[in-house]
């Protein structure tokens, strides 16, 4: 088999397994049973599905099932829901599964408003938060649980302009810098560590790089709201701080350029990091910022700071060094988002050599035998993750969408700001 069919086989074998939640959910998983989780529970599998539907490689009943599943108790709504859980993950996946007009309008409309009730909370809260010249929490703004991930949401759904604006808004004045203690600091650092709690390991807090909880969430949602000329006052002079503030903290090395997971207090007065580059991952590293910093060029139409961001992910991704810190086949830290990222940045890419990274990428998925693959990653001894953002579907997805070398017809990946 060529690699693309090879990707296709271990897709389908990964969807066959994946095929009904009355047999999965008797199987053990590290996550627990979490039905309206997107990131770990039903409502990943049901993207899975609905991609492979509306892709006519398997049947919608798949799909309607783990909508099912996943909307079978009353929706998580207000502060406890976000893109990755409760009403917003439902409306995400319901959004995807519309291949028709009318098709779950009703269900989406009532999601629609709780979602944007929430939002409006969250804003306020935000609002209020930065006029007391207190510090964000992560989770105020990231993409998993935050204001950028609720953006893509709309910008996915392409509803609810105003309050889209309204995000937009909001991430433009949390690119604003802030004094406290004496000295400048961006408007997104942070008082708590990057787990998101209180730690004496970082007293004074700091700024977290990251694409999953850090600014390199808001850089990617204003970058594609402006890709479709969506803007907000200072909305460029945003992305433009954002681009300067990781400019200052790039390091160059053997390996290329790298970017810090986080800057803390000490480092920032030092102007140092430690050593490096770490993982280059989705959630961390070069690999998401690479891309997120691809889509601010593009919406800057900056062919020079389009081809450093190429360059960058190229040189991760072809390292030796970097691809032997990844250990595992997820989305979110593994070869699964490596190699979904660099398709996507390919089809963008000024440089042509991004392509010819994917056979490495695919490899440790495509070179293990489709059902081992499958065993390993739904029901290990020690237990799987059947979910989008560390298991078997999002595994499968961008297995799924290397063999159709299409954009996802679901919108998918839309929920990681990548696209």
């Amino acid at each position: 088999m060529n690699l693309r069919e090879s990707a296709r086989a271990a897709a389908d074998t990964i969807t066959e397994q994946l095929a009904s939640p009355q047999e999965v959910r008797g199987l053990h998983h590290r996550q627990g049973w979490w039905p309206q989780s997107l990131a770990h529970g039903a409502v990943g599998v049901a993207l899975l599905h609905i991609e492979r539907a509306r892709t006519e490689l398997g049947p919608w009943q798949r799909a309607h099932d783990w909508l099912a599943c996943a909307a079978a108790e009353p929706a998580v709504v207000g502060p406890n829901s976000h893109l990755h859980y409760g009403a917003p993950a439902l409306a995400f996946a319901l959004h995807a599964a519309a291949d028709r007009p009318g098709r779950y309008a009703r269900a989406l409309d009532t999601l629609d408003r709780y979602v944007t009730a929430a939002i409006r909370d969250q804003l306020a809260d935000a609002h209020t938060r930065m006029d007391r010249g207190e510090m964000p929490a992560l989770a105020e703004f990231d993409a998993i649980r935050g204001l950028s991930g609720m953006g893509g949401l709309l910008l996915h759904r392409d509803i609810h302009t105003d309050v889209l604006r309204g995000i937009l808004s909001y991430l433009v004045r949390l690119t604003e810098p802030v004094k406290h203690d004496g000295e400048l600091l961006p408007g997104w650092w942070s008082h708590l560590d990057p787990s998101g709690t209180i730690s004496p390991e970082y007293p004074e807090g700091h700024a977290n790089n990251g694409v999953a909880h850090g600014i390199g969430g808001p850089l990617a949602v204003l970058s594609l709201a402006a890709r479709r000329e969506v803007t907000v006052d200072g909305h460029l002079d945003a992305i433009t701080r954002i681009l300067a503030w990781l400019d200052h903290w790039q390091q160059d090395g053997p390996a290329g350029p790298w970017w810090p997971y986080w800057i803390t207090r000490e480092q920032l007065r030092s102007g140092t990091t430690g050593p490096g580059p770490s993982r280059p991952s989705w959630c961390y590293g070069t690999a998401g910022l690479a891309r997120a910093q691809q889509l601010a060029a593009l919406a800057l139409n900056d062919p020079t700071r389009q081809l450093a961001a190429e360059r960058a992910l190229l040189r991760a991704m072809t390292d030796p060094g970097q691809l032997g810190a990844t250990m595992d086949l997820s989305l979110c830290h593994g070869f699964a988002g490596l190699a979904h990222i660099t398709q996507l940045a390919a089809a963008d890419a000024l440089t042509p050599e991004l392509t010819e990274c994917l056979p490495r990428l695919l490899a440790p998925i495509t070179d293990t035998a489709p059902g081992t693959l499958a065993d390993s990653l739904i029901n290990p001894p020690s237990g799987g993750d059947i979910g989008l953002l560390e298991g078997a579907a999002g595994t499968a997805l961008a297995l799924n969408a290397f063999h159709t070398a299409t954009p996802p017809a679901s919108g998918w990946d839309t929920c990681f700001l990548t696209n």
